[in-house]
């Protein structure tokens, strides 16, 4: 994330049915402005954003949580939310101290679920919000075991 692409993470838009899936990127980049663990990103396809997703993983933790993703409603059912996912894991596993990444979602929310469960993501259940939580264990890395 930049200043120069925050405008334009903030125009991005879910599809009408999603609307309450997930925050609002302006409240989720004011948050990131606030909260020092918060790793705002920026989904692009060359130079054109085409999503946005924010993950914590603190230094003192071994669990990464993935808390924002979205996929603007004109670039949905292209595979970009699938790379997005699979280039984030793969950035926080480089981190080296991470060894699993929890994410939570609304249980109504069908694409998402699937999305993570093809990821390898595994539900545990419910949180105290109703939100499905779900987790991905890393695999051991060679250097850091």
């Amino acid at each position: 994330m930049t200043e120069a692409n925050r405008a334009l993470v903030t125009s991005l838009e879910l599809a009408q049915e999603q609307v309450d899936f997930v925050a609002s990127n302006s409240d989720s980049l004011e948050e990131a402005d606030d909260d020092v663990d918060a790793q705002p990103r920026a989904i692009m396809l060359g130079d054109r954003i085409v999503g946005f997703l924010m993950y914590e993983a603190p230094a003192d933790d071994y669990e990464a949580r993935i808390y924002r993703f979205m996929i603007d409603r004109v670039y949905q059912g292209r595979g970009y939310g699938k790379a997005a996912l699979r280039e984030v894991l793969a950035e926080i596993g480089r981190l080296g101290h991470i060894r699993h990444v929890s994410i939570c979602y609304d249980p109504e929310n069908k694409s998402a679920r699937h999305l993570y469960r093809a990821a390898g993501f595994v539900e545990e259940g419910l949180d105290e919000d109703g939100e499905m939580i779900a987790d991905l264990v890393l695999p051991a890395r060679a250097d850091n075991p």
